[in-house]
Formats: C-alpha cells, sequence, structure tokens
C-alpha cells in the first residue's frame, strides 16, 4: 500500500479483470491498512471544527434512526414513480420528493415490445460472430428526454460503476470541488446534492480502479428489458440521500465505546455509545475509512455501517416492465437483490445521466476511440473486447441507425446549443466541441 499513488494526472488503459476486480471484498485479497497518509488527510478534515462534527453526528444518528423505521414498514413505497407520458407534469408534482429520496422510476420510457427486442439483439450478438438486425428506431429519443442532458457513457450489459471510495475524502479527489466540504465542517443539513458545480471538477478515480467511474454521472441509470420485481434480482437502493451520504462520511471519525457483542442493538447504536475517534488529534484517530479502499468501489454493510440499518433501509425498486427506466443519485447507497426467486432473467441496460462537461467531453474522445478500436469503454477493464468481433458496430453503422441526437450524445456531431442555455452552458459547449474536435 504504502507505493500506491494517484494516477488523475495521465488516463491509462485498465487491464483485463471483471467485476469481482471492482470491489475489495470480491477480489479474493485482504483488505490491506491505508497508509499512513489517511490518517493525516482525517485529521486535517476534521481539524478545527470537531465539536460541531460530534454535534452533527448526534443529530444525524436521531435522523437516521427515525427515518430507517418509516423504510423498514413503507419498503418500495417510498420510491417516486413518474409516467413518461405526464413526466413535466409529474416531476413537478414530485421535484421534491425526488430530490430527498435520489431515486425514482419513470415507466414506459420505451414501448415494451422494444425493450425487449434490445434483450434480445443483445444476446444475438454475444452469442454470435455475425451479427445482423439491430433495432432501428426513433424511440431512442425517449431515453434522452427524461435525462435532459447530452452524453452517452457506454457500460456492461449487467455491471455497475461506483465514483471511487476514498477518493471522496481525499482533497486531491472530490475536495477538488468542494463537494463534502459542508459534511466535514459538521453541517450536513447544508450539504446539496444536487450542486453540480461542485462535482465538475472532482476526481472520482485516482487509482485507475476495475470499474471505477471517472466520468462524471450525475445519475446512474438502467432501462427495464425485462419484467422485475423484489427478490427477482432487482435493484436495492437506500432512499435517505442526504443522511446515508452524511453517513459513510463521517463514520471514520468515530468508534464506539462497547462493542456490540456487549449489548443489544439499541444500546449500541445509542449516540452516547459512540464517540469522536480522534479526541485531542491522537493516533487513536485511525487511517481507516470504512469500506473505502484505494483503486475499489466504496462498500458498504452492517458491521462497518450500523446505524444505517441496512437489512431494513435497503428498499426494492417497485415492479418494473421492459421499457421502464430507473435512476438513482451517484452517491445513493444500491445493490443487487441477493436473492432471484423470479420465472425468467431480470435484464437491464445500464445508461448513466452525464452531463456535458470538460472533464467529460476528455472522456467522450476517449470512449470514441475505444468504440473505433473495438476496446473497453476508458471505465472498464481492459483487453481486446469487441475489437476481433465479425461484424461489430462502426460508424456508418451508428449513422444509419442513429439520428443526430444520438451522434452527439456518442461524440460523433457537434454538441448544440438551446435556446435556455446560459453564457456558461454555452462556454461549457464551445470547450466540449473543441476538444471532441469540432
Amino acid at each position: 500500500m504504502a507505493t500506491m499513488t494517484s494516477t488523475q494526472s495521465q488516463p491509462q488503459v485498465k487491464r483485463e479483470g471483471n467485476i469481482s476486480d471492482s470491489f475489495a471484498s470480491l477480489s479474493g485479497g485482504n483488505r490491506a491498512p491505508l497508509p499512513e497518509r489517511f490518517l493525516e488527510l482525517k485529521k486535517s478534515l476534521a481539524a478545527g471544527h470537531e465539536d460541531q462534527i460530534v454535534a452533527s453526528w448526534k443529530r444525524l444518528l436521531a435522523q437516521l434512526k427515525q427515518e430507517n423505521k418509516i423504510l423498514a414498514k413503507e419498503g418500495s413505497k417510498v420510491v417516486p414513480s413518474l409516467e413518461f407520458s405526464n413526466l413535466e407534469k409529474d416531476l413537478t408534482r414530485l421535484r421534491s420528493e425526488i430530490k430527498m429520496k435520489g431515486v425514482a422510476v419513470i415507466r414506459g420510457v420505451i414501448p415494451e415490445n422494444e425493450a425487449r427486442a434490445y434483450k434480445d439483439d443483445i444476446e444475438e450478438y454475444g452469442t454470435s460472430e455475425s451479427v445482423r438486425g439491430a433495432v432501428k428506431t426513433d424511440e431512442r429519443l425517449a431515453l434522452l428526454k427524461p435525462r435532459k442532458f447530452h452524453l452517452i457513457i457506454t457500460d456492461s450489459y449487467i455491471c455497475r460503476s461506483y465514483g471511487g471510495s476514498v477518493e471522496r475524502w481525499e482533497k486531491n479527489g472530490y475536495g477538488l470541488g468542494g463537494v463534502y466540504d459542508k459534511v466535514f465542517e459538521g453541517s450536513w443539513e447544508e450539504y446539496d446534492p444536487w450542486d453540480a458545480s461542485t462535482r465538475a471538477s472532482a476526481v472520482m478515480d485516482n487509482y485507475n480502479g476495475l470499474g471505477a467511474s471517472s466520468m462524471f454521472r450525475m445519475f446512474q441509470g438502467w432501462l427495464s428489458m425485462s419484467n422485475a420485481k423484489g427478490f427477482e434480482g432487482t435493484l436495492l437502493v437506500n432512499p435517505l440521500l442526504q443522511l446515508s451520504t452524511a453517513y459513510y462520511l463521517l463514520r471514520p471519525f468515530f468508534r464506539p465505546v462497547k462493542e456490540s457483542k456487549d449489548l443489544s442493538t439499541e444500546e449500541y447504536l445509542a449516540a452516547d455509545n459512540w464517540v469522536f475517534a480522534g479526541s485531542g488529534m491522537t493516533s487513536e484517530l485511525q487511517a481507516f475509512l470504512q469500506g473505502a479502499t484505494p483503486g475499489t468501489g466504496q462498500e458498504l454493510n452492517a458491521v462497518l455501517h450500523p446505524h444505517l440499518e441496512l437489512d431494513t433501509s435497503m428498499v426494492h425498486m417497485p415492479e418494473v416492465k421492459p421499457g421502464d427506466f430507473v435512476v438513482w443519485h451517484c452517491d445513493t447507497i444500491h445493490a443487487v437483490d441477493k436473492i432471484h426467486n423470479g420465472q425468467s432473467d431480470s435484464s437491464v441496460l445500464y445508461i448513466p445521466i452525464c452531463p456535458v462537461t470538460e472533464k467529460n467531453a476528455k472522456y467522450l474522445v476517449r470512449q470514441r476511440n475505444a468504440f473505433l478500436a473495438g476496446t473497453p469503454g476508458p471505465d472498464f477493464p481492459g483487453g481486446e473486447g469487441e475489437s476481433k468481433h465479425v461484424n461489430r458496430p462502426t460508424v456508418s453503422y451508428l449513422q444509419s441507425h442513429a439520428n443526430s441526437q444520438g451522434l452527439r450524445a456518442f461524440g460523433f456531431e457537434k454538441l448544440v446549443t438551446v435556446e435556455s442555455d446560459g453564457p456558461g452552458a454555452l462556454r461549457v459547449l464551445k470547450k466540449a466541441n473543441e476538444i471532441l474536435g469540432f
């Protein structure tokens, strides 16, 4: 670990791997202690406002306890659901709820039969050396409407990508944009998860991790290609966006006075059983960031993050049909159901939501080059990918199947302005087009 350094200055092609390489708990190795510099980092984050952090922790635990009870009772019913056919009105009606929960389901974005056809096409492509019959459709435009952003990032068939782990605390990570400053100052209530301006300059992949995200995704999202509900391999989320984020960021600064084996659950979780781990800024504040290991995704579990009560606060997404679109904030805690009692598979297309930024435009150039070469996207494990696949999609294929809006999203046409764009948006679009070569 002592030799681990940041790789943010120069993008690198990632080695071959699979989803297990994205998480320390799946990689087969032990979670090694973090270097001493992370202890110094934690001290510097807390310096000068230790009392405020302690007070904010107590407020946070009280609020979590209250909200967790509601989640345990309500389950999937707390997830906002919108109709694509009534999108604008539903967004207006549910805006505050979506901002609080950080998740939503948009019904009927793509006709059901068409969404099912996507799955058939992908299965054919994945099992055949000769690819034919991809759906040529204007309905793909519907996917761009609820996103209202310009860029597309390619993703694996059923593979998740995460916004780093230790980078959330690092000053040369999320600290570059001051994303979580309010949380570390002891004012988590003032932290705005929706302030995208702080995230544009943040670095989420300082260690070239397999599956780590270097492209800024305001939302993660997927389009369902099958029917799925709870306990059928669907998504689970923690719909307490601000609270859960503040908790896993502050958790490394606190320790229990007595361990869980010596107390009841209620006594163990009680605020008076938890103390600031760095009183007097001594070495007691360990170089440990619960669930975070450089180069892998942030992990959460009941042992490391007990106050989240993940066994009951992780709720299934409501039942979805082919063509329904699910979105969740980039900080939202999420997982794939461990249980699949359904009669068929649960298949989705991951379609994250990526705004136009200078960093994202640079990524799009790299992704465009990877597409032309038939190799995996820059954020994913490397290797030959589809470079030797017969009849893999080409630019001419894209041009015959996508309209200008789709080609712009993929970096093959110049981005255009709209009447509502302000001076800032115009500057970003101009810079992005220069980066893209237009």
